[in-house]
């Protein structure tokens, strides 16, 4: 059974009103022609509650612009979703393939500010979101009565004498529903272990993000990163308006989990009626950090799933043995859901 349309619909009911489930939910194969994204390959979805999003398989699968009903819930940059040819790998060169979008991929084995840990250089946010997905693939079709949508690809990091790490994304949400979920697991396929970081990067934006809107989020702890931040610690849950030379700041914040170790973070929007809810497993997941950026053109709420605190960086967080490892063959998993919720 589907929930659709202020009712519930069985297959057979559906099938007899349409030409094809296209008509109301399904998956769209595009390529990119103009600009920076020339050649880019995009997967189009569509669920018919009104939820509609882009997935990038030459960007490690990654989510690009997110709409619920005709409202983008995600900020965008001006790079557009940049073919990963452009990928400047040094220092912050990552800013300018950086697309915004719904989600980032951060890691596999480094993410936040550049920094050296001895003699390698690691750039801002690692390689993976500017790395294309194989084995890409994609579903659409009733199973047991649900009408799922689903998508996967596996994406490999990798260098002659160095890290051979890689993920498998499974991305699924079926007809009639208002959630994604993200399933991730990254293994290490080399013979020594490999240092492991991943953040998810999740960009909402306007008309989602507004001065009335204000982050729900119940934690345990939470640090600033800079004296930026430190100055906004007492706002961190609301937002002001778009603020010429407003300075980024960032919180880690330690989240309370429920009893099956899930928490949740949401960005809730009164005026509209409408919240955005990501929920993610704290068992991998224990951290999150909140970029607040007001400014004027960059005007975004990132909320981050992290699986370490990578402050100060990956050579201190080493030599205090609070880097992640993955021994040779061992693999993690990771899984999250982003949810649109209206409210009454």
């Amino acid at each position: 059974m589907a929930h659709l349309y202020q009712r519930e619909w069985s297959r057979e009911e559906l099938v007899r009103y349409t030409g094809t489930m296209n008509q109301i939910a399904g998956i769209q194969p595009l390529e990119a022609s103009e600009g920076l994204e020339r050649g880019s390959r995009l997967l189009r979805v569509w669920t018919g509650s009104g939820l509609t999003f882009d997935i990038l398989p030459d960007r490690a699968m990654d989510i690009a612009a997110c709409q619920y009903k005709g409202m983008s819930l995600a900020w965008r940059s001006a790079t557009g979703d940049a073919h990963p040819a452009f990928y400047e790998p040094s220092g912050a060169g990552w800013l300018r393939t950086f697309q915004g979008g719904m989600l980032v991929t951060c890691g596999l084995d480094s993410f936040g500010p550049p920094v050296r840990d001895g003699a390698e250089e690691l750039g801002q946010h690692g390689r993976v979101s500017n790395l294309p997905a194989r084995e890409v693939g994609y579903h659409a079709g009733w199973v047991d009565g649900t009408y799922q949508l689903e998508l996967s690809g596996a994406v490999r990091q990798t260098r002659v004498f160095g890290e051979n790490i890689l993920l498998h994304r499974r991305i699924s949400t079926c007809l009639g529903s208002n959630t994604i979920r993200l399933e991730d697991t990254v293994t290490n396929e080399g013979f020594s272990p490999q240092a492991h970081m991943i953040m998810y990067h999740i960009n909402t934006g306007f008309p989602l993000l507004n001065e009335k809107a204000h982050l729900k989020l119940d934690v345990l702890e939470t640090v600033p990163e800079d004296e930026a931040s430190v100055g906004g610690l007492a706002d961190w849950r609301v937002f002001q308006p778009p603020t010429a030379g407003f300075q980024e700041q960032n919180f880690v914040h330690t989240p309370v989990a429920n009893p099956e170790g899930w928490a949740q973070a949401e960005v809730e929007n009164p005026s509209l009626g409408l919240g955005l809810r990501l929920s993610f497993d704290t068992r991998t997941l224990p951290y999150l950090n909140e970029w607040k950026m007001m400014g004027e053109g960059l005007y975004v709420l990132a909320i981050e799933p992290m699986n370490c605190n990578p402050s100060p960086g990956r050579e201190a967080m080493r030599s205090e043995k609070k880097l992640p490892f993955l021994q040779p063959g061992e693999c993690r998993r990771y899984a999250l859901e982003l949810e649109v919720v209206e409210y009454t």
